[in-house]
Order: structure tokens, then C-alpha cells, then sequence
């Protein structure tokens, strides 16, 4: 079962978001041999994973931090049966979904305004990329998507993982991820349209 790709525009807009990869990441099947080589090699892929996932801008050095003492516990019982970067993203999905569910929760006890929690824009490790207009783009049209979406959308688009990883790696099965997958590109296109039409309006 395949989906079908996104627009052109769309996937300019998602290639420029997607340009800072990290050189380290290529040989990301080989388990590194210790705590400091995994911090080197993918504090960007992790700051960029928690940033697309939702993570408020003001909280990710949190999380980021949060991720990595994770990492730190269980890299011992890392056994190489993925990558070491997909085991990575599944430890920041965890922690950062549960982030989010934390501050929403505490935002609804509080009356928090949840626009104040992204402002202002977190210091990034890979600025020359990340702070490309293309990038605030791709970050605000994925603020539309719903949770689970966002998640498979992320992974597909701008990780290129394909279906059966990422069903692994959400531990969901293949058909829900399909499902999850085509309903977030409509829904990503469909924003996309309209930030296209208002830039247009405002431009023209």
C-alpha cells in the first residue's frame, strides 16, 4: 500500500526544513561506543525531533536534557536490533509526548495562554538551517496537526522513514500508520494552500 507524495511546493518547503541532518547520522546502524559519541553525534537530530514534535520553544532545553538522561540510563541495554538514531527518536517521541501532556495540563489548571510558550524561539544548535524561513514554515503548519500525526508525519517527511519503521518504532500497526499518514498529508497540504493564499494576498 503506498500514499501518494506530497506537492512539489510542499516538499521544496520540507526539503529547506529538512537540510541540517547531521554528517554523524549516515552511519547511524553502527552503535556508538560510548555516552559522549551519542551526545556528539545527535544533540541536533534530538533538538530538531522534540522542536517538530511539538516541544514549546521555552521548554526544549528541558527536554533535550531530559531525552539524554534517558539515553544515558539505557544505553547499556541497547542491543543494535535498530538503528541507534530510530532507537534515539523513540526514546525524545516518548518523552516529549509526555512533556506536552504535562504542560497541557498545566495550562488548563493555570489558564495559561499556550501562544506565550513559543516565544521566544529557543536558542538552536544548527541555526544556519533551522532559522530559514522555510523551517518556521514547516514548524507552524505541523502546530496544526494533531498529536498522532504529527508523529508519523515527521518520520515520514522529514526523517524518511519508511511505513513498516515507523510503525516499529511508534509500536503501531502498519495500517494505522498508513491511515495516520495519509490524513496528516491532507491535512499539512491543506494548511500549506492557505499559508500559500495568504502570503499571496498580503504580497499581491
Amino acid at each position: 500500500m503506498t500514499e501518494p507524495p506530497l506537492s512539489p511546493h510542499s516538499l521544496s518547503m520540507l526539503g529547506a526544513a529538512a537540510v541540517a541532518a547531521d554528517s554523524g547520522e549516515a552511519a547511524a546502524a553502527a552503535p556508538p561506543a560510548s555516552f559522549e559519541q551519542v551526545y556528539d553525534a545527535y544533540f541536533p537530530y534530538i533538538w530538531r525531533s522534540v522542536q517538530r514534535l511539538g516541544t514549546p520553544a521555552a521548554h526544549v532545553d528541558d527536554v533535550v536534557q531530559e531525552v539524554f538522561i534517558v539515553v544515558h540510563r539505557k544505553l547499556g541495554t541497547f542491543e543494535g536490533r535498530s538503528s541507534v538514531k530510530t532507537w534515539l527518536y523513540g526514546i525524545a517521541l516518548r518523552v516529549a509526548r509526555a512533556h506536552r501532556l504535562r504542560v497541557r495540563a498545566r495550562m488548563e489548571s493555570q489558564g495559561t495562554d499556550a501562544e506565550a510558550l513559543h516565544a521566544p524561539p529557543a536558542t538552536r544548535p544548527d541555526d544556519r538551517a533551522e532559522n530559514a524561513e522555510a523551517a518556521k514554515v514547516v514548524n507552524r503548519l505541523l502546530d496544526g496537526l494533531d498529536d498522532d500525526q504529527r508523529e508519523v508525519f515527521v518520520l515520514a517527511e522529514l526523517e524518511q522513514l519508511t511505513a513498516p519503521e515507523i510503525a516499529e518504532t511508534l509500536d503501531v500497526k502498519l495500517n494505522t500508520i498508513y491511515s495516520r499518514l495519509r490524513l496528516a498529508r491532507e491535512a499539512f497540504a491543506e494548511a500549506a494552500a492557505r499559508h500559500r493564499a495568504r502570503d499571496g494576498w498580503r504580497t499581491g
